[in-house]
């Protein structure tokens, strides 16, 4: 696919990396990326890859912008608000580059249309914030042999990993299943604003060279970013032998919408909050774990609750006695459930989940305490 003479003068300081060169710009004119999710994530990434000359990008978004979202999404401003983001994000990525052809899929991703979307492209940018859709991603891109890019934020961390069919682990390899809402999502737990503009554009960084063959990918490891201390780690990973989707025997054989089971898993007990409520008022005292982030906790919470944010509870699973019988409280449940897990794993015995947490707390017993 060759350059017009436009297109040349666009892309002067790309050709003028000899690791990119002509060669390499034509590959990116012929790239065809979908990017899941336009948002914190999805903006640095579509604009840098747009501005770099991807022959069609794709948005997947069923969201409209919000005054929120100003403060990480770049893609918009003031006058997007009340606008579907997929709608407004093509129209400044063309504004951007008209060269490049921007394809808006304005809907929410799910195990029905995910094969239909992908099909249509050959490299996956996961931006989204919900754990649901991370899985769903990652098991059709393993099913479909789609390489893929994702990354998750959090307050002031992030996260990166890339996976390309029989060259390394998938998500779940590294992540094997996880429980939705055990962690806060940046409404909740709140975002650095120039977070996702990082990790955003490592994904970029990433695509564009698996792409154009340059560098070495992001296989096998999983990079960290810690804002605060401005600090770059990474973690080796292996692919699982066991893995669920790209093991040697795998259990997943098409896209699936994570399920809200409310069934616990074996030695998790669910504690209703009137459960609770009425053993507090026989005076027992059970010992309650707090896992919400700092400014949810010093909102409100139970007196005497032990407060330990689900980020520290690995590390500090030793300040929880064995035989303790812990009740883990969040703010809807999900988080709570999943430092459950956490300490069934670290042979705490019969850990609690108080269903519905702080949220279901107020509506039923204590309308006074406040949950943010």
């Amino acid at each position: 696919m060759s350059l017009s003479a436009r297109e040349r003068e666009r892309y002067r300081r790309h050709l003028a990396l000899s690791e990119i060169g002509a060669a390499g710009q034509e590959k990116l004119k012929g790239a065809r990326v979908l990017i899941v999710g336009a948002g914190g994530l999805g903006s640095p990434a579509a604009l840098y890859l747009a501005a770099a000359g991807c022959g069609t990008l794709g948005l997947i978004d069923g969201d409209r912008v919000d005054l929120t979202n100003l403060q990480r999404q770049v893609l918009f401003d003031s006058a997007s608000i009340g606008q579907l983001k997929a709608e407004a994000g093509r129209a400044r990525l063309q504004a951007l580059n008209p060269e490049v052809r921007i394809v808006d899929h304005a809907t929410e991703l799910h195990a029905g249309n995910v094969r239909e979307l992908f099909t249509e492209y050959d490299l996956v940018l996961d931006g989204t914030d919900r754990l649901s859709a991370r899985y769903l991603i990652n098991d059709a891109c393993v099913l479909m042999r789609r390489p893929l890019v994702t990354a998750a934020i959090h307050r002031f961390e992030g996260q990166l990993m890339t996976y390309v069919p029989d060259r390394g682990p998938c998500y779940r390899c590294l992540f094997p299943q996880a429980v939705e809402g055990m962690v806060a999502n940046c409404a909740e737990a709140g975002v650095l604003g120039v977070l996702p503009g990082v990790l955003g554009t490592l994904q970029a960084t990433e695509a564009l060279k698996l792409i154009s063959g340059i560098g070495e990918p992001l296989l096998g490891r999983l990079l960290t970013y810690d804002a605060l201390e401005m600090r770059f780690s990474e973690f080796r990973v292996a692919r699982r032998r066991d893995c669920a989707v790209c093991g040697d025997a795998p259990t997943i054989m098409e896209p699936r919408d994570m399920s809200r089971n409310t069934e616990s898993p074996e030695g998790i007990r669910r504690l209703s909050v009137t459960e609770l409520h009425e053993r507090l008022a026989r005076g027992e005292r059970p010992l309650l774990v707090d896992v919400r982030e700092p400014a949810e906790f010093a909102a409100g919470h139970l007196a005497g609750a032990l407060h330990i944010p689900l980020g520290q509870l690995a590390q500090r699973l030793a300040e929880i006695d064995a035989a303790s019988e812990p009740v883990f409280i969040c703010r809807s449940g999900g988080r709570s459930m999943a430092a459950c897990q956490m300490a069934l794993r670290a042979s705490i015995r019969s850990p609690a989940n108080l269903e519905g947490g702080m949220m279901a707390w107020a509506a039923a017993i204590d309308p006074s305490v406040k949950v943010v």
